[in-house]
């Protein structure tokens, strides 16, 4: 039966979610194969947990009798994870720890159609992933120098670089970024400018606490430093020949969005766009000049600025004013999702949210308790 039996397939996702069964994949693996450990940071919590939760949901989909979506999943997985160096020889040891380490978590009702479910799951894994991989021609990252970094407000930064040479992305995009500071751990980053055939590239980051890339990034960056960009991920877009638009950027959630933006100033016509930028204090809305200069040429555009706190906090006189001049709607004090929702439930527009998880959900959930239908709502993965 294979990947056709579903209770083999259910007692499979039930052995991955047991405690300590990722970690005991990885330690096999990197017994069978000492070269996969340089693969990863040294702290490999992120990684097991991310890795779990992406095999229990392969597996669910599987039960489901769902391939096409899990198949994309796989093999952008292994495109993306060219950049790391991974080889065949790993994607074989690979294949090797999963099935050792699953028989002998499963010893007690191991049988035959077990095993061929097992067996079948793995090779559908790793053939995908390796396929993907080998089919992709281009290079699977580009370097680039910080050629300015700019440091915005007490969290935020944003950062510039001339890459080695042009990266193809969509506005509203994101790619995974490394760092010099911290290797071999990529984070998410949106880019805060449509594509540019120079290779000019701009980042807005917010140190997160606990972020240890983030606060690197934002406290440690200078010009010179050598960042490795990979290739784009990501769907958020704008139809101009749709419906009017609705945008909620959260602190930095604004790069992707403004991106969008400013691919449309290229347009004589666009639809009617109504952008919502929240941050905690005034302080915070970091690109409101930049925002007024695009909206004072193109009336399509129109600005509304949120902070929680009505007031600026005294450190605030230590970075640059982020006031505009006239020309912006009135700045609006209130949490972000409770202010978009008092000018109604915005159910005719192409809806897009950008922001943490956090403000994500919560603005999507407002919007939809307000009539605004769940189809029209785009925002990028929460984890």
């Amino acid at each position: 039966m294979g990947l056709d039996d579903r209770e083999a397939l259910q007692t499979l996702r039930a052995a991955v979610a047991g405690d300590g069964v990722i970690g005991r994949i990885y330690t096999r693996w990197f017994a069978i194969d000492m070269s996969a450990r340089d693969l990863f940071p040294p702290d490999l919590t992120r990684q097991r947990a991310s890795f779990g939760e992406a095999l229990s949901w392969l597996l669910a989909e599987m039960i489901a009798q769902r391939a096409e979506e899990p198949v994309a999943f796989m093999a952008q997985l292994g495109r993306d994870h060219r950049k790391y160096g991974v080889t065949a020889q790993h994607y074989d040891s690979l294949g090797q720890a999963l099935l050792t380490t699953l028989h002998s978590e499963l010893s007690d009702v191991w049988d035959g159609r077990i095993a061929e479910a097992t067996s079948d799951f793995i090779e559908l894994v790793i053939g995908v992933m390796r396929g993907a991989a080998d089919a992709e021609q281009g290079p699977p990252f580009v370097d680039g120098t910080v050629c300015e970094h700019i440091r915005a407000t007490r969290d935020v930064s944003v950062v510039r670089l001339q890459l080695d040479r042009p990266l193809a992305y969509h506005p509203g995009q994101y790619v995974t970024v490394q760092v010099p500071q911290w290797p071999r751990r990529w984070r998410y980053l949106s880019p805060s400018i449509p594509a540019d055939g120079t290779g000019a590239v701009e980042f807005h980051v917010r140190s997160v606490s606990g972020g240890m890339v983030s606060t690197a990034i934002v406290g440690e960056t200078a010009p010179g430093d050598r960042w490795r960009l990979s290739n784009p991920h990501g769907g958020l877009h704008i139809d101009r020949h749709g419906a009017d638009v609705l945008l909620v950027a959260g602190s930095t959630g604004l790069a992707p969005l403004r991106a969008l933006i400013s691919d449309l100033s290229r347009y004589a016509e666009n639809p009617r766009v109504h952008l919502f930028f929240g941050g905690r204090y005034p302080c915070d809305l970091y690109d409101l000049r930049t925002l007024w200069e695009i909206a004072s040429t193109n009336p399509w555009l129109s600005v509304t600025p949120v902070s929680e706190y009505s007031t600026d906090p005294p450190w605030a006189g230590d970075y640059p004013d982020h006031q505009p001049p006239r020309g912006l709607h009135v700045r609006q004090t209130g949490i972000l999702p409770e202010v978009v929702t008092r000018y109604g439930s915005w159910s005719d527009r192409q809806i897009l949210i950008c922001g943490s998880p956090d403000m994500v959900t919560a603005t999507k959930a407002a919007l939809i308790a307000k009539g605004a239908p769940p189809e029209r709502i785009q925002h990028d993965p929460l984890a």
